[in-house]
């Protein structure tokens, strides 16, 4: 099909805004550099404009027709020996770029059905091949196959390291393809897109990728990829996705070299070590994914930095006893979603988190904080779900009325045996968030009785508490020691309440 450069990239915008995955515009120098292919020297002579219609004598290669319907024929479409002019039939999955010289050179193939809307030719699953053919395709630009070995699981090719100067992107998505990269993926010294995501890839990610300078796009998630993250510097990359594998190491400190970076994730991995600070210096990034990892604490300062990130999810890391600090999110407004859930973080909640006037998600559970929960929550007003069940808080929640029924069974509380919710409050009968949650006033009541308790059980007599509290903690075996010891616990939880109620 002759047309403008811009279909050429079509599948590859649809797999981009996929992955970013952030719900937001992207940069004009990023939309450019994933919709218009970059006019290549070697292939001066193609017209690489819109074209509007065909020349009656304008003809495809006839070379590069039959090595297309070779291709096809490989991939079980043997119905495209039939097509008398590949280029100018208006095939879908076909683009071409006429030369000067009034020739149709073939730019870009494309097969699987990407969805509904893209009818590029089907694949026989169970018997198709990459044919050797497509070597005679001189001026290709971009090749791309979507579930299309999945019946018949063959290794990556190590002859596509072969195809010309002009190539930009390679997309093998979920075809089935088992064994290691091939080495030779790394002789393509123009690569701008590689996507080998969704397959089964085994061994480590080869070295030769690192001469991939020109790479804007690396997706190698969904495989059973081994080994460490190579140390990457592409100063042009923009999309990082090497989750769901099984590598392992470091999180290399190279990759804040790598500035043009929008999206890293790095999740579900075996990774160890800290969060690199390096990390911080890369301005534009936009998701930050280290979840489910072994990655130990702190938690980096330096990430505070990240002024245009709008997704930080670290879950599923074990940093026990790792504090945030209370003004770490101050110079990260752009923030949509935090996701800090499992990590066995202590301390109090940053207030700094109420500052994040676009925040949608929200989620510490199942850590170890203490304290109250922050009354600069109650400006979370674009909030769409809410987490922190599952840490050690008390106090009254702070939240209005208006605030919990709109986020119901995404505002989740429970597992905080201090946390209360007023009574004096209308219209809480039936919120969802609350079951289980006590009321502050039977709260109190219980405190209040604990002390009385206490303080008759010591006789009234001066420091009888506190000898009793000392004799318990250093282990004696006297019960009445013993059980005041324990109660006193609950006299903490009763002042920590009270001093909530005077934030």
């Amino acid at each position: 099909m002759a047309s403008a450069a811009l279909p050429v990239w079509s599948p590859i915008v649809v797999l981009v805004v996929a992955a970013l995955a952030v719900g937001a515009r992207l940069p004009p120098r990023c939309r450019a550099e994933f919709t218009v292919v970059v006019p290549d020297t070697s292939a001066a002579a193609l017209v690489d404009a819109p074209q509007t219609g065909f020349s009656d004598r304008a003809r495809t290669d006839p070379a590069e027709q039959r090595a297309v319907q070779e291709v096809m024929a490989a991939t079980g479409n043997g119905w495209a020996w039939g097509i008398p002019d590949v280029c100018r039939g208006r095939w879908h999955g076909i683009e071409c770029v006429p030369d000067r010289h009034d020739v149709y050179h073939v730019v870009s193939l494309a097969f699987g059905a990407l969805s509904d809307d893209t009818a590029f030719p089907a694949c026989d699953a169970a018997a198709a091949t990459l044919s050797p053919a497509v070597l005679a395709l001189p001026h290709l630009r971009s090749l791309f196959f979507y579930r299309c070995f999945t019946g018949n699981p063959q290794p990556i090719a190590g002859l596509l390291g072969r195809l010309g100067p002009a190539f930009r992107s390679l997309v093998l998505r979920q075809n089935g393809h088992v064994g290691p990269i091939p080495a030779e993926i790394g002789n393509l010294k123009a690569l701008r897109v590689l996507d080998l995501h969704g397959n089964q890839l085994t061994s480590a990610i080869p070295a030769t990728l690192q001469s991939l300078i020109h790479l804007q796009m690396l997706d190698l998630s969904y495989n059973r990829l081994a080994g460490p993250v190579p140390q990457f510097k592409f100063q042009r990359l923009s999309i990082l996705d090497l989750s769901h594998n099984a590598l392992q190491g470091p999180v290399p400190a190279s990759l804040g070299q790598c500035r043009s970076l929008l999206k890293i994730d790095l999740s579900q991995n075996g990774l160890a070590g800290t969060i690199p600070d390096t990390l911080g210096d890369l301005s534009e990034l936009m998701l930050l994914d280290l979840s489910h990892n072994g990655l130990s604490g702190p938690i980096p300062a330096a990430l505070s930095r990240l002024s245009s990130l709008r997704s930080l999810i670290l879950s599923d890391n074990q940093m026990q006893f790792t504090t945030v600090p209370g003004g770490f999110f101050s110079g990260l407004k752009a923030l949509t979603t935090l996701v800090l859930s499992g990590m066995g973080l202590a301390g109090t909640i940053p207030e700094s988190i109420g500052e994040l006037s676009e925040l949608r998600v929200l989620r510490l559970d199942n850590n170890q904080f203490t304290g109250v929960i922050p009354a600069t929550f109650r400006r979370l007003e674009r909030a769409s779900e809410l987490r922190v069940d599952g840490n050690r808080l008390v106090g009254p929640i702070p939240f209005g009325k208006e605030m919990m029924w709109r986020l119901g069974k995404k505002l989740r509380v429970g597992g905080n045996e201090g946390l209360c919710y007023d009574t004096k409050q209308e219209g809480l009968e039936g919120v969802v968030s609350l079951a289980g949650v006590a009321d502050c006033d039977s709260v109190r009541s219980r405190a209040t009785q604990h002390l009385v308790w206490i303080n008759g059980t010591a006789g009234g007599r001066p420091g009888a508490v506190d000898g009793v509290a000392a004799s318990a903690a250093s282990g004696s075996r006297d019960p009445v020691a013993a059980r005041v010891g324990s109660w006193l616990v609950l006299v903490s939880l009763h002042l920590a309440w009270s001093a909530s109620f005077l934030l």
